[in-house]
């Protein structure tokens, strides 16, 4: 494990596993909403993201936090190891729920509420982008070392036995 994805829905526990995996493989750790949004809440263009994401690449080890669904396969084709966190819609929103108000250091705000449009996005995760990982899993699935957690708890034990 040298190259790894941590993807999933919003709120799932995906950064937190990250920063846990990273601290214990001593990967260097890269949040995709660090490289993304801008302190004034606006984002950088496209081609930039995509240019940061490419050069992660060239290093010789990572950890990639982070969903962003149009770049996902790009990511998929370069990483070895993929974590898929595919937890319930309830336990989503409320992960996302409870980091309103906390500073965190893959965001450079700090949120104060639960947008409505970022709410509806998680609600719709499981219909409109999961079917869709689970169809690059599917397809990356022999030349990739794949772990889905449904659970937190999984997560958590995995990080014990390894």
């Amino acid at each position: 494990m040298k190259k790894v994805i941590v993807i999933g829905c919003p709120g799932s526990g995906k950064t937190t596993f990250a920063e846990k995996l990273s601290k214990s493989t001593g990967l260097p750790l890269y949040y995709l909403d660090a490289i993304w949004h801008k302190p004034d809440k606006t984002h950088i263009p496209m081609e930039e993201f995509d240019e940061r994401i490419t050069e992660i690449f060239k290093e010789s080890e990572w950890i990639i936090d982070g969903n962003y669904k149009r770049t996902i396969e790009m990511r998929l084709r370069q990483c070895d190891t993929v974590f898929l966190f595919d937890l319930t819609t309830s336990v989503c929103i409320q992960g996302v729920t409870d980091r309103i108000g906390k500073g965190r250091y893959d965001l450079p705000w700090i949120e104060t509420e639960l947008d409505e449009e970022f709410r509806k996005f998680i609600e719709e995760f499981p219909k409109d982008t999961l079917p869709y990982i689970y169809e690059l899993l599917d397809k990356y699935s022999d030349e990739k070392d794949i772990v889905v957690f449904r659970s937190r708890e999984e997560a958590d034990e995995y990080l014990r036995k390894h």
